[in-house]
């Protein structure tokens, strides 16, 4: 936004606050995701399968 401000535009502080790359910290741009193996892995039980979710569980009736 600081290009469109070179340029003569009006871009408010407020506007240009929101649209700042400083808040898109959390995008990833390169579209590659870290996944830690190992701790994925630890969360399967014994029979490799990943537990249900609190929520699933009570959908099916099997927590209190």
């Amino acid at each position: 936004m600081l290009e469109l401000r070179s340029q003569g535009r009006n871009v408010s502080d407020e506007i240009l606050s929101h649209i700042s790359p400083g808040h898109s910290d959390n995008i990833n741009f390169f579209g590659v995701i870290n996944v830690d193996v190992e701790a994925e892995l630890a969360k399967l039980d014994t029979s490799g399968w990943r537990p249900l979710r609190p929520a699933q569980l009570r959908e099916l009736g099997l927590t209190p």
